[in-house]
């Protein structure tokens, strides 16, 4: 049985490449909570409401996309989502000017209006692309073109934005100086700095006005999955489909123990007294992992049920959390990285399942929910940055004993996967 028909191969590949797309801009903000947080002199907890408007942007828009797309059609989702990821990006500039941390937040919060019409849209299109009986391998499979985009991000974070940034050049000793200067200097420094993290998000909003219009001239077929019904018939049938509902509430734990172990690796290296540049590395080699895994489990799943393979992720999840909140120094970091590999099949084998007893008719609203779970990255980070604002916990330390919420998501998930697979 052949993963795509031919027909559908030119509109797989197109669509494929926004996934990378959103990976791009996932993982060049998530250091941006560290540098925010030193730029701006600001505690761990507000620093991460960066995240919170990223992905709050996810659960405002979701639903209305999904509508939007019941009404008109794939293809103008994706235009109108391409559109929306430009002009967050674009705003950037005036933020940068204005030197505002609630500015920046609400053009990310724009930003993601984008994402969320773009994953809303994406994703069922994809699972519509031919048989059912492989739809989650076949996501899996575009979702794997997700972390490439994550990598560059991380790259341009790593080597561009982090080293650049003049308000984390620290003394002998590791510590930050930025702190210890004048106002005059610090305004200065943040005037510069600002810059360097503009920059990046305008280049991503011209790449995104690029691939507007490469879609607007492909052809993107109509597919079952675009049939307009009743919105309240379509609620009842979701609400009663127990795989379904239960998925949501595990993509909601999954998101936020994804985002929660890629964004604190900094602060859990910079606790070690390694730099944000440095510490970023430990984050590209994490999304590595990731990208091996998630082309890993897209293979494994000719052989063995994704829902199994979930179950087995999911436990080897919670012994590398463990790990990372038990032990301190270099060991500990290697468990957080490790964690990795173990998350890559967890977005698409959830949604996939989650999506796979729903008809093609409700799929578009169906997959509006498990998007609009991306609202778990919006509500856990800002909780673990108030526990890595502690210091220490009972003489261990707070950034360590914070990786106790992804342990409990990944609990949630691994339960999932064995509720589901009954």
């Amino acid at each position: 049985m052949k993963l795509v028909e031919k027909k559908y191969l030119l509109p797989f590949i197109a669509i494929t490449t926004l996934f990378a797309l959103w990976g791009f801009a996932n993982d060049i903000t998530n250091p941006m909570v560290a540098a925010f947080q030193t730029l701006m002199e600001l505690p761990a907890a507000k620093a991460s409401l960066i995240q919170f408007a990223f992905y709050g942007g996810y659960a405002t828009m979701a639903v209305p996309a999904a509508l939007f797309i019941r009404r008109y059609s794939y293809k103008k989702g994706i235009l109108l989502g391409l559109a929306l990821y430009a002009v967050g990006a674009f705003l950037f500039i005036p933020a940068a000017a204005r030197q505002s941390f609630t500015f920046f937040c609400f053009s990310l919060y724009i930003l993601t209006f984008g994402l969320a019409f773009l994953e809303t849209t994406a994703n069922p299109f994809i699972l519509s692309l031919g048989p059912k009986e492989n739809a989650t391998r076949r996501l899996n499979l575009s979702q794997a073109f997700n972390p490439m985009g994550s990598l560059a991000g991380m790259a341009v974070a790593s080597m561009i934005v982090l080293p650049n940034l003049l308000s984390d050049e620290r003394d002998a000793a590791g510590n930050i100086l930025f702190p210890m200067l004048s106002e005059a200097e610090k305004a200065e420094i943040r005037l510069h700095d600002l810059a360097v993290i503009r920059d990046p998000y305008v280049a991503l909003g011209i790449v995104v006005v690029v691939m507007f219009v490469i879609i607007a001239l492909v052809k993107v077929p109509k597919t079952e999955g675009q049939a307009t019904m009743a919105t309240r018939g379509t609620m009842k049938r979701l609400w009663t489909n127990k795989v379904y509902r239960e998925g949501v509430i595990a993509q909601v734990f999954y998101v936020a123990a994804q985002i929660m172990v890629w964004t604190f690796i900094i602060h859990y290296a910079d606790n070690m007294g390694i730099d944000k540049a440095t510490a970023q590395n430990y984050n590209i080699l994490a999304m590595c992992l990731f990208l091996v895994g998630r082309f890993l489990s897209t293979w494994l799943m000719k052989y063995t049920d994704g829902r199994r393979l979930l179950t087995i992720f999911g436990i080897c999840a919670a012994f590398c959390t463990l790990g990372a909140i038990l032990i301190v120094g270099k060991a500990g970091l290697y468990c957080l990285i490790g964690i990795s590999f173990f998350m890559s099949l967890m977005f698409p084998t959830i949604y996939g399942t989650a999506l796979e007893d729903v008809s093609l008719e409700d799929a578009s609203l169906g997959a509006a929910f498990l998007v609009m779970a991306i609202v778990g990255g919006a509500l856990m980070p800002p909780l673990q940055g108030m526990i890595i604002d502690c210091g220490t916990v009972m003489g261990h330390p707070a950034v360590n004993v914070s990786y106790v919420l992804p342990l409990l998501c990944f609990a949630i998930v691994t339960v999932y996967g064995i509720r589901s697979r009954k």
